[in-house]
């Protein structure tokens, strides 16, 4: 906190040594927002995504696809791809309304950190849940070829917002709400909230695993800056 005023008794050198401590801005409020900087990486590798899918070689880079072990790296890189203008528009709409609560909550490297993990994990359970139900005879699911974008990222966030706000956390100390219930509730709010954005071509397995790893991270407070 920057301190407005100075007692007049003070010396000259202590005077000297508090205007460089006092008069400038902690360094966090000085720091570049880490939505800002997300919006700038997706920008970024939007460009270089067009550039590479000239040269073929687009999908090697960020397309996550089975198996894993061909190209690991695009188990992040995915993370901040996107299949088009409306695809990056949208997620970006997304970040902007639901990571900017929770980037003002916590620190920017644990913000980007976070992003990445849930993004990755999201990105994953989408190849693997869809090649394991595809196995099952009674599951009519094909197995996902190759799935890109921050939306399981974005839902994380949604759901860390939606677990570790005010409202969820008075309730939660009012209510002995057992384990188990509370699991269920959060599996029970990601179906709901992946039903409701279900539409072709959309990685719907990765929505629900972001959420819900993002549900289970806001009931830690895996974000939580403590003094």
């Amino acid at each position: 906190m920057v301190r407005r005023s100075r007692s007049r008794t003070q010396s000259p050198s202590s005077r000297q040594s508090n205007a460089g401590a006092g008069d400038r801005p902690p360094a966090r409020s000085r720091s570049p927002s880490p939505i800002l900087e997300l919006l700038v990486v997706f920008v970024l590798v939007f460009v270089v995504q067009g550039v590479t899918a000239l040269a073929g070689v687009m999908g090697a880079l960020f397309v996550l696809a089975p198996p894993l072990s061909t190209n690991p790296w695009t188990i992040v890189t995915s993370v901040y791809a996107h299949s088009g203008f409306g695809h990056l528009l949208s997620n970006s709409l997304a970040l902007i309304v639901f990571g900017w609560p929770v980037a003002r909550a916590t620190t920017r490297l644990r913000f980007h950190v976070f992003f990445a993990i849930t993004g990755a994990i999201a990105g994953v359970s989408q190849l693997v849940l869809t090649g394991a139900l595809a196995a099952l005879p009674v599951a009519p699911v094909a197995p996902t070829a190759g799935v890109l974008g921050a939306s399981g990222a974005v839902f994380a966030l949604l759901g860390y917002l939606v677990a570790s706000n005010r409202l969820s956390s008075g309730l939660a100390s009012l209510v002995d709400v057992p384990g188990w219930l509370s699991a269920l509730v959060f599996v029970g709010l990601a179906i709901g909230v992946t039903l409701a954005t279900a539409s072709p071509g959309v990685a719907l397995l990765a929505h629900f695993a972001g959420f819900l790893v993002g549900a289970l991270a806001g009931r830690a407070r895996v974000l939580a800056v403590r003094p």
